[in-house]
């Protein structure tokens, strides 16, 4: 399944609202920011959910979300 196809999915949004409320959802987010997407700019969401440790919900919202901010000009 394509990213784009689970953005159209109706459990998309509690899925956001789900990893917005961990605790490790902002340091997660600055490494794969700072760190991960610097060393392999096209990393797969369960690459970065094997590599971090974890759930592919978390690495799917997190790779969506900065891929939003790149594309937003600055």
């Amino acid at each position: 399944m394509s990213l784009q196809e689970y953005l159209k999915e109706k459990l998309w949004p509690i899925l956001v609202k789900t990893v917005h409320a961990s605790v490790m959802y902002p340091n997660h987010k600055a490494y794969t920011r700072e760190t991960i997407l610097q060393e392999k700019s096209d990393i797969t969401a369960s690459e970065l959910a094997n590599r971090l440790n974890m759930s592919l919900g978390e690495a799917l919202v997190i790779l969506h979300e900065l891929e939003e901010e790149r594309k937003s000009p600055a």
